[in-house]
């Protein structure tokens, strides 16, 4: 389909705010700063498609923003493909009108306007994270990689635009954003398990990753384990059915993929997952969300209780020590040259670039797939 169609199509909406300027006389009336996405979309045809918002968040990318990325080879030659310019954009959609004090120190995650499967493979729209931070408003998207609003509450009558300073990262898949995140362990568990189309085909999901120092802390039995095995183990790291953000985790048990219970506890402000804590929430994935822990989760061992007051968790396993080979499952798996916050102690803003950043990549797989036989939802979520 053109993309101004496709584009009409995807950003309709039913409510108007009481601003009475256009869409397009808001982008212009900005020039000074949106001249370069006022010119991308005078050259795709995609103004009058624009004016037909309603009720949304328009998160404009200035002038620098979009120039850091048209001037990547990469990203340009990705913005001449239409369904990936078109998904870039509608990630830039957000579903509701949101000025800049309806955010708080609290996460928000807002529905956006990508829901083509083919990029996003979360019911209602993938999200993006939203919270005030030293007097802005920070959007956090793929990587923890965040934009700043700059300029707020731009108001146009079917919304408000928000001008942002970097252009937002799609989430891509979950072993691309764990090696990229440097939770190459993990993503080198996947691939030796052979789930990485199996985690890919899923739709809404919620994954507790383990950190490398966590798969270290079991690597002399990892090193014997079967591919049988270890599947189970990864199953248990996987709820099926639910995207739960850090701020839908409270106090509950719920079944894995593996068919194994799961707790979640909350204590003194920190998630436990069993007995791992979780160090960093919400690495946004195009098929849901990933939590950092310091743990790896043992099916066999789940009544383990979390120690609030602890730096570490030991391991689930008994008998469990470091090997001697380092790591576990990290070889052939890159490590990533920029520092994102899950290589970090800590979440927050990101710091690095990737090599395509802004660009949409196609999840590779379209539908969801029964995952270890198992599938359960959050209870009352």
């Amino acid at each position: 389909m053109h993309l101004y169609h496709s584009l009409c199509l995807a950003l309709a909406g039913i409510v108007s705010s009481q601003s009475t300027q256009s869409l397009t006389d808001a982008l212009n009336g900005q020039n000074s700063s949106l001249s370069t996405l006022n010119s991308l979309l005078q050259s795709t045809g995609l103004g009058p498609a624009l004016n037909n918002l309603r009720n949304v968040t328009l998160l404009a990318p200035n002038n620098d923003a979009l120039s850091a990325l048209l001037n990547n080879t990469d990203a340009a030659a990705t913005l001449s493909d239409t369904g990936a310019l078109t998904a870039l954009l509608n990630y830039h959609v957000i579903n509701g009108t949101f000025y800049a004090d309806s955010f708080g120190n609290s996460s928000v995650f807002a529905a956006t306007h990508l829901t083509n499967e083919s990029y996003a493979n979360v019911t209602g729209g993938q999200r993006v994270e939203a919270r005030a931070s030293d007097g802005s408003v920070v959007f956090f998207s793929a990587y923890k990689e965040n934009a700043t609003v700059v300029t707020p509450n731009v108001n146009f009558t079917g919304g408000t635009i928000h001008i942002i300073d970097s252009v937002l990262t799609i989430p891509m898949n979950v072993t691309d954003t764990l090696s990229k995140s440097n939770l190459t362990a993990a993503a080198g568990a996947i691939r030796t398990a052979n789930l990485e189309k199996v985690l890919g085909d899923l739709r809404d999901v919620t994954i507790f990753a383990p950190n490398n120092d966590a798969f270290n802390a079991i690597g002399n039995l990892a090193a014997n384990m079967s591919t049988d095995d270890l599947a189970k183990i990864l199953g248990y790291h996987v709820i099926n059915g639910t995207v739960a953000y850090s701020t839908d985790l409270r106090n509950q048990t719920v079944t894995s993929s593996s068919g194994q219970e799961l707790r979640i506890t909350v204590e003194d402000g920190a998630v436990f997952v069993n007995a791992a804590r979780v160090t960093i929430p919400d690495l946004l994935v195009s098929n849901g969300v990933v939590h950092v822990i310091n743990q790896v989760l043992n099916p066999a061992n789940s009544t383990e209780t979390p120690d609030a007051t602890a730096t570490s968790a030991p391991p689930a396993f008994s008998g469990a020590s470091s090997g001697t080979a380092g790591v576990p499952f990290t070889s052939g798996i890159s490590t990533p040259t920029t520092t994102v916050p899950a290589a970090t102690s800590g979440g927050g803003a990101a710091t690095s670039s990737t090599s395509n950043p802004g660009m949409p990549m196609k999840t590779g797989a379209v539908g969801a797939a029964a995952l270890f036989g198992g599938a359960a939802l959050f209870a009352n979520l």
